[in-house]
């Protein structure tokens, strides 16, 4: 039987900031999907964190054995050598070899103390590059070359823009690209969403579209609300809904969020029609009330709500850049459309609010292809065969 070690830099709870850098929405649910759907007839897991909170928890609820290493995340600006003689490496080392581990799966904020354990141990280290913002920096190049023994992408966004700013000092065929899934038995179609309208006090025939991110100026809740306007001139009776919060804390996108909700209090037309409800437990339920999912973001790594949303037949519309020019098939799971022009977003949104026969197809489409491309089982038996050829 093999062992996999997942090593994840967490903070005290589900997407909190560590002093190395932030976790997203991709990176949780990209590591518990996982731990979640591998045949543990093949695999023991293993999960270390520097402490406790929700991610742990959650691991534990999947039967994962978890460990807790105190440690500081690295920053983008990491020197390996330096960071390979820090402790943690060595009490890692240690770990890996008294728990019989096979192979170290990690995240970015890990990534220099868990290769330097794994070379120590004598372990494969596997590296899930779920962004580009990060780069190889020079001196950091041969780490990545020599010493990371497999780069996967979360889409070939991700790979070839994270080569194009690193300079393209490895062949893309060397990084494969795996795209995280969804649990097409836990979103699905039959999720209720009565509660979110409910707490909207509208009726199951009144337009609704949704969107569901966290505060931050990439995310594009301007766009939402640009958008959200100039559907309303000509649907007076759709609302518009927003779940999310400000999960990092952020004081930038805390002030950015004040921003956007300031603008919506105070326009006479959004005052009216757009909610935003925070943070909302059940982001199903958010997608199940929706006719329509929009995703107005900049850029995305991937965009987990696209599969999410596709997975529980909601058509999407979406910016055509990024993981979702990957997995949305423009006019056939939603729609797509360039970043920053409301006015598509609208004319999109409208045409799937007075088509309900298009939004069925397209939804129906959109699961379809959640199950034949995008689901946990599937990424976990692609990651499965790829770590079983290292050790």
């Amino acid at each position: 039987m093999l062992t996999v070690a997942l090593l994840v830099c967490a903070g005290a709870g589900l997407g909190v900031s560590v002093l190395g850098g932030p976790l997203g929405a991709v990176v949780l649910a990209a590591v518990l999907n996982l731990m979640g759907a591998l045949d543990r007839r093949r695999w023991r897991l293993h999960l270390v964190c520097p402490r406790e909170g929700g991610l742990p928890e959650a691991a534990r609820a999947l039967g994962v054995t978890v460990h807790l290493l105190p440690y500081r995340g690295a920053t983008a600006w990491f020197v390996p050598a330096i960071w390979a003689r820090f402790p943690v490496a060595r009490r890692l080392a240690a770990l890996a070899r008294a728990q019989g581990i096979h192979a170290i799966h990690s995240d970015y904020h890990s990534l220099p103390f868990a290769a330097a354990a794994a070379r120590a141990a004598g372990v494969p280290v596997l590296w899930n590059a779920m962004g580009w913002w990060f780069p190889a920096r020079p001196w950091q190049r041969r780490f990545f070359r020599t010493q990371v023994t497999q780069i996967i992408a979360i889409t070939q966004a991700v790979r070839d823009r994270w080569l194009a700013t690193s300079g393209s000092f490895l062949a893309a065929e060397r990084i494969p690209v795996l795209v995280p899934g969804v649990d097409p038995g836990h979103f699905h179609p039959g999720v209720d969403g009565v509660p979110v309208r409910t707490r909207l006090g509208i009726g199951p025939d009144v337009p609704l579209v949704g969107m569901i991110a966290r505060f931050q100026q990439v995310k594009g809740h301007d766009v939402f609300q640009a958008m959200a306007r100039r559907v309303a001139a000509q649907m007076p009776e759709a609302r518009f809904v927003v779940a999310g919060e400000n999960v990092f804390g952020v004081s930038k996108d805390e002030a950015y969020k004040r921003a956007i909700l300031d603008a919506a209090q105070s326009d006479p037309i959004l005052g009216e029609r757009l909610t935003y409800l925070g943070f909302w437990e059940d982001a199903r339920q958010v997608i199940a009330a929706s006719d329509v999912i929009v995703c107005p973001s900049r850029f995305e790594s991937l965009g987990m709500v696209h599969l999410e949303s596709m997975a529980m037949s909601r058509p999407v519309v979406s910016m055509n850049n990024g993981g979702p020019a990957e997995t949305v098939v423009d006019g056939e799971t939603g729609f797509l459309v360039p970043p920053d022009a409301p006015h598509a977003l609208a004319d999109r949104v409208i045409t799937l609010l007075h088509d309900p026969a298009l939004r069925a197809r397209l939804g129906a489409a959109g699961r379809a292809r959640v199950l034949a491309h995008y689901t946990a089982a599937g990424y976990a038996e692609q990651f499965s065969r790829l770590a079983e050829s290292l050790v």
